[in-house]
């Protein structure tokens, strides 16, 4: 194989790719990624038998096919060490030279047959989404999975399609996000129920090489495993076992609610601000409504307290809700600070339910405000 490459461009690709490869693992060769010349193009492979990726490298100058096996970690170092605009890579199967103007690289050779291969998309039964929507739907889920969970099934995003919609939902017990999102249907995915969870860690790769805009992707759930087709590659991955909570039963179903418009950005500063005395043990901020005004507060022993209060569109009496604060800017952070959302709360003890206007919803469980 002899190619030149355009390092800025080839940087971008690696850097996703590396980040599937494992630091160590049993199998040593996962610790590399697969370089492949072939008529179809230029492509990078990379896996750690859980998550793959097959990217296409984009500004490849090719003067011999073939493939390679090359160290992530000291591709990564040539990549960004070196000053050179273009590189050469010429591989054998003694050795891989990288060669700049001035400098040169001689690294070990490995069988590229002997690396794992990473599926392809070859399926005729998917669902078809924007890009952008996708990607704003992992965005405002992925924060409230809990990877560390000794319940699997929250260490991922559950995927739900209900005809021409797809639901994903994030959860850690405490609380809970879901965003909707149209789809196309194309043929007859077997995706659905409790089954598609996707795991934390491929959401968070997936987000990354996502573009922002109308680009059509192709999703592919299979009995063990999903399939991705994004403009920059194919992603692979294993799916989470385990049973998902029943998502829906946590939705708060009320009949008398107080329903309050509240502006992102003023609520995000004013939660920062009330948080300043918090500390691991006290992290509860009282949310008190009263009098067309919104007061948060909190108390650390030993630390101090705080008061912030801001206008908000409440009159009918008094109401107390405490809240983790890192739940609530968790939400906030997610949304534009220009926009609008609904603070629905019943009462103290009951969950509070934080929507947009664009189909996402994020339920916060109360803490006590004897033990906050």
């Amino acid at each position: 194989m002899k190619i030149k490459i355009d390092r800025e461009s080839f940087q971008k690709i690696f850097q996703l790719a590396s980040a599937v490869a494992p630091l160590r693992s049993p199998k040593p060769i996962l610790q590399n990624v697969k370089l492949e010349v072939t008529p179809d193009g230029t492509k990078l492979t990379a896996t750690d038998m859980e998550v793959g990726v097959c990217l296409t490298v984009p500004d490849v100058e090719v003067e011999v096919p073939g493939s390679a096996i090359i160290s992530v970690l000291r591709l990564n170092m040539i990549l960004r060490e070196s000053t050179d605009d273009i590189l050469r890579i010429d591989a054998s199967p003694e050795k891989t030279l990288i060669t700049g103007k001035s400098s040169r690289y001689e690294l070990s050779a490995q069988n590229p047959d002997e690396f794992p291969e990473v599926a392809d998309f070859q399926e005729k039964d998917y669902i078809q989404i924007r890009a952008g929507v996708f990607k704003e739907m992992i965005r405002r889920t992925l924060f409230a999975t809990d990877a560390e969970s000794s319940r699997y099934a929250l260490g991922g995003v559950l995927l739900e399609i209900d005809r021409d919609t797809m639901t994903a939902v994030g959860t850690d017990g405490r609380r809970l996000a879901k965003m909707e999102g149209a789809i196309e249907v194309i043929g007859q995915p077997p995706m659905g129920g409790a089954t598609t969870i996707v795991p934390s860690r491929a959401m968070q790769l997936i987000e990354r090489s996502l573009p922002d805009d109308e680009t059509p992707i192709q999703l592919a759930a299979r009995t063990n495993d999903l399939l991705l087709k994004e403009p920059a590659g194919v992603f692979y991955t294993r799916l989470v076992e385990g049973r998902f909570p029943k998502w829906r039963d946590i939705l708060p179903k009320r009949q008398q609610t107080n329903r309050i418009d509240i502006p992102v950005g003023p609520m995000y500063t004013a939660l920062r601000q009330a948080a300043v005395v918090a500390s691991d043990e006290s992290r509860g901020v009282d949310f008190t409504f009263k009098d067309n005004s919104l007061v948060l507060s909190n108390r650390t022993a030993d630390i101090g307290q705080s008061r912030v209060e801001m206008p908000v569109p409440f009159n009918t009496g008094e109401l107390t809700i405490t809240l983790d604060h890192r739940y609530v800017a968790d939400f906030l952070r997610v949304l534009q600070p220009d926009k609008v959302f609904t603070f629905d709360i019943e009462d103290s003890e009951q969950a509070a339910y934080c929507v947009t206007d664009d189909n996402y919803g994020y339920v916060i469980m109360p803490l006590s405000r004897e033990r906050h």
